[in-house]
């Protein structure tokens, strides 16, 4: 049975032990889930305002012209939409999947920057099924509520983990390990994620510097030890 202490202590040893390499792919990860959350805030944000704008633009037009000019438009904003869908679904996920990778081979030492490519070189079809299930998933129990889509947050939490570390798993079977993994330990999970508010607050204090060069390695070396103590258990 792990334990937050312990588990801190591996984490922040493996991450010193290789600092600026664990800076540069934790910033890497933090910048490519910050960019997507991002763009879904300002796209909803944003949202009444191009419809204003829409609307205004097709009452401009000649009314025998409406049809075809909202065709265009909702074409446009379709195309739009797909494609930031492929590129999280094609791009971005198997990175995320190479930051959980190099973190987890750091954790026995020395691990490279190239890490952040395996992703796209190892079981690329499963990577990219398992991510978009676990995506899929979280989101349509987030639509019931808030609390259970946080719950099933965490019991996906090692779908990446597993897609990392076993190129040959398939993205369903990574889904069913995942929950074995974390089946009574969701609630530890939260509490080990709670142990780092203080370092949030500090990073929040220091507009976000601290969590550049302490928080977010710190952060993810931990989470790797976890997997690693689960997988083993």
């Amino acid at each position: 049975m792990w334990n937050r202490k312990e588990l801190k202590a591996k984490g922040k040893a493996a991450f010193k032990a290789n600092y600026w390499k664990c800076v540069i792919v934790a910033l890497i990860f933090t910048a490519i889930i910050g960019g997507s959350a991002g763009s879904a805030k300002n796209s909803a944000d944003d949202a009444d305002d191009t419809s204003a704008s829409l609307s205004d633009i097709i009452s401009s037009v000649p009314e025998e012209d409406r049809g075809t000019a909202v065709k265009i438009v909702v074409g446009t904003m379709s195309g739009v939409a797909a494609i930031g869908f492929f590129v999280k679904l094609l791009a971005v996920n198997p990175l995320t999947v190479g930051c959980k990778r190099f973190f987890v081979v750091n954790s026995d030492g020395g691990a490279e920057l190239g890490e952040l490519l395996h992703g796209f070189k190892n079981g690329y079809g499963n990577v990219v099924v398992g991510m978009f299930l676990r995506d899929l998933f979280t989101f349509l129990w987030g639509c019931l509520f808030v609390i259970p889509g946080i719950i099933k947050s965490y019991s996906y939490r090692m779908v990446p983990y597993l897609l990392a570390d076993e190129p040959g798993i398939s993205g369903k079977e990574a889904m069913e390990r995942s929950k074995q993994m974390m089946k009574g330990q969701k609630m530890n999970a939260f509490l080990l994620d709670l142990s780092f508010l203080g370092w949030f607050l500090l990073s929040l204090i220091t507009a976000g510097v601290v969590n550049v060069f302490w928080t977010q390695p710190y952060v993810e070396a931990t989470d790797a030890e976890l997997y690693k103590a689960l997988k083993n258990a």
